[in-house]
């Protein structure tokens, strides 16, 4: 599709991605406030998308990235088996990512396609959005199984489905998609928020085709995907032509402790770069094995956090790009290989992985590492029978720190960038069998530097009726935070259950890093792993570190150890001259 994009407006260009942008996030609003979980709601754990006629991700909203990077390829799934036969109207449900473009199972797309004109309508592409759902079955409850050691396990696999047909639903695939989930109601709702979502995106597209003429409106999604192509390209052209490598492991394939490797060559070379993995450990039986979507996701996260964030976020942005994800291996794993996990792990691999082969092409512009996480959810019954799923989203990753500022305590995934709100804790009380009794910054386990890492968080929770708990960790074992530019790493993670009635000393265990348990009523307690530190941590300014000895984030004794930096018994000030000797600027007489 070309449409002779340099004849084009510039201010009308500019008008044009302003409005598509918008309209996606309108659909994103509409999303939140009609949907009935509270990953919706609260946690916001969708992306809405704009696409060409042609499923070339064209605007998105500030959503998921991990989503919104493979939404390409659903539509074009969707074009393949469909293409020839669509009509206004239509509505289309995909999740595999074997058959229909997906990351994972659990997110589920609506693609609507888009008609404008009445005598011979024209397709003007798709809205979409992406989202993760409550529960599609499978063997466990809240869809995450990490006992699966195929697909099948995970939960109910969607290929390409026309959901609605010229306007009517099917409710014989309606009430197929419920039967197959503990959480129909949930389900129900959440589906027709997403189905409002892309009608009201929809109906914005027709009146801005409508405004600008079908022809004209064409011309400039071209115009918009070619001005992210021309502005990533002079981005690029901007690093050293070069090799440059990156690598990040994972040490477990959820059953059994193996180092697993993610391996990249980043080849930069003018206004283009080719990302190889070849090198990268195989496939493995758990359930973090990358689909192409998911893989190709990642490495747009990656390249498009690293350059200015004002280049737009489109599949023109990529168009310098070209991925070989080798057949087998972690990263394009073969069926019937699960794949709940990946959107977390190993997405996380592969992004550190470019960030890191990007770093070493542009040192000024590197990011310490954003640190693991550790998450899971607890389901259980209600008194009516009906099943209750709370995810535990208020201990996940830690961002590390860059040239500019500190890591942030607490941001979730790295694979979200900040995108995936932490649920109120008052409203999940509300809502499920909880009490939560702290939530706070973690001391002493940020990566020292000029600029620290994040902290991580500490959370206290007593589940108050039987439960049972899936749980799925990483940095536990091994540090996630890594340093840059002399920077330290962040410390590792810990979790642990404590029954009910039973003091922490006595009866206290760690769950399995993958795995399912069993709680009667219990506390659990978590303490995240920290973000890597940025400079020389003896570089920091010592009002900086004052600062955050009072916060309660860096103990006096952490402050001298680790940052030369002396406070007062008061910890009202610094001893100038006794960190200046800590520091070996001076010597102890004050010379």
């Amino acid at each position: 599709m070309q449409h002779h994009s340099a004849e084009l407006d510039p201010v009308v260009l500019a008008l044009m991605q302003n409005r598509l942008d918008q309209i996606s996030r309108h659909m994103g609003w509409v999303m939140t406030r009609t949907a009935r979980s509270t990953i919706f709601s609260q946690s916001h754990d969708f992306s809405c998308f704009v696409t060409t006629p042609d499923g070339t991700l064209v605007a998105n909203a500030d959503g998921i990235p991990i989503h919104t990077g493979g939404g390409g390829f659903a539509v074009r799934a969707l074009l393949a088996k469909y293409g020839h036969d669509l009509n206004a109207g239509d509505v289309f449900l995909l999740s595999d990512p074997y058959v229909a473009g997906g990351n994972h199972l659990p997110d589920w797309v609506i693609a609507r396609p888009i008609f404008v004109g009445t005598d011979t309508p024209v397709l003007a592409g798709f809205c979409c959005n992406r989202a993760h759902q409550s529960d599609i079955g499978g063997g466990l409850a809240g869809t995450y199984n990490p006992e699966a050691t195929e697909i099948w396990q995970e939960g109910i696999r969607l290929p390409v489905l026309r959901l609605i047909e010229q306007g009517r639903v099917r409710e014989d695939l309606w009430e197929l998609l419920l039967i197959n989930c503990r959480t129909p109601e949930l389900l129900d709702g959440d589906l027709l928020a997403m189905l409002g979502s892309t009608q009201i995106g929809g109906e914005r597209v027709i009146a801005l085709a409508g405004e600008l003429g079908v022809d004209a409106y064409l011309s400039y999604l071209d115009g918009v995907l070619d001005h992210a192509d021309r502005r990533m390209r002079a981005a690029v052209t901007e690093l050293p032509d070069g090799v440059y490598f990156g690598e990040d492991h994972t040490d477990n394939d959820c059953f059994r402790k193996v180092d697993i490797a993610v391996k990249v060559k980043l080849t930069v070379s003018g206004d283009q770069i080719h990302a190889d993995f070849t090198g990268t450990d195989p496939q493995i039986e758990g359930f973090k094995n990358s689909s192409v979507a998911n893989t190709y996701s990642s490495v747009y996260l990656a390249i498009s956090s690293f350059f200015d964030t004002s280049i737009p976020r489109n599949e023109g942005t990529y168009r310098c790009l070209t991925i070989n994800a080798p057949e087998g291996s972690i990263v394009n794993a073969l069926p019937p290989a699960p794949m709940t996990m990946n959107t977390v792990y190993v997405a996380h691999e592969i992004v550190i992985a470019v960030w890191q082969a990007l770093a070493a092409a542009d040192p000024a512009r590197a990011c310490a590492g954003w640190s693991k996480t550790m998450h899971g959810h607890v389901a259980g019954k209600r008194d009516d029978g009906s099943t209750w799923v709370m995810y535990q989203w208020h201990a996940m990753g830690t961002p590390g720190a860059t040239a500019e500022r500190d890591g942030f305590a607490q941001m979730g995934h790295l694979i979200s960038l900040g995108g995936l709100d932490i649920p109120n804790l008052e409203f999940h009380e509300q809502h499920y069998p909880v009490r939560y009794l702290c939530h706070e910054q973690r001391c002493d386990n940020a990566g020292p530097g000029e600029m620290r890492g994040g902290t991580g968080v500490r959370y206290e929770a007593d589940i108050l009726e039987p439960a049972i708990w899936s749980f799925r960790a990483e940095g536990l074992d091994t540090p996630s935070g890594h340093g840059v530019e002399g920077g330290g790493t962040g410390g590792v993670g810990l979790e642990w259950i404590v029954p009910a009635n039973d003091d922490v000393d006595g009866a206290a265990f760690i769950p399995p890093k993958y795995g399912v348990t069993k709680l009667g009523p219990a506390k659990m307690i978590a303490e995240t792993p920290g973000g890597g530190g940025w400079g020389n941590p003896f570089d920091r300014d010592p009002e900086l570190v004052l600062r955050d000895v009072r916060d309660g984030v860096v103990s006096t004794e952490a402050a001298r150890r680790d940052y030369g930096v002396v406070v007062t018994q008061s910890l009202k000030a610094v001893d100038v001259v006794a960190t200046e000797v800590a520091r070996g600027r001076k010597d102890n007489d004050g010379k």
